[in-house]
């Protein structure tokens, strides 16, 4: 297997380190959403993570869409939640 260029394994990292950062934004859920939420949206994010690290292996290039996938199940979440089951702050 043929490695990725610096410049390219550099944008999987960074990318990396934004799924990361999402991890936060995970775990404060819990300001909004019940327990057994929190546990699926934790579950999702560690299954981005393992998305994110065989993409960082093979095509690093693509890993900063791992960040953008899981800011938008988050929101798209948490919205449904607030819309549809009442979850208040």
């Amino acid at each position: 297997m043929e490695h990725a260029p610096l410049w390219a394994r550099v944008v999987g990292w960074l990318g990396l380190a934004g799924h990361a950062f999402m991890l936060f934004w995970y775990a404060v859920s819990g300001l909004v959403a019940p327990s057994w939420a929190i546990v699926l949206l934790m579950m999702v994010w560690a299954g981005l993570l393992a998305v994110a690290v065989r993409l960082l292996r093979s095509r690093p290039l693509l890993v900063p869409l791992v960040p953008i996938a899981a800011a938008v199940i988050w929101i798209g979440a948490l919205t449904a939640g607030q819309i549809w089951l009442n979850w208040t702050a």
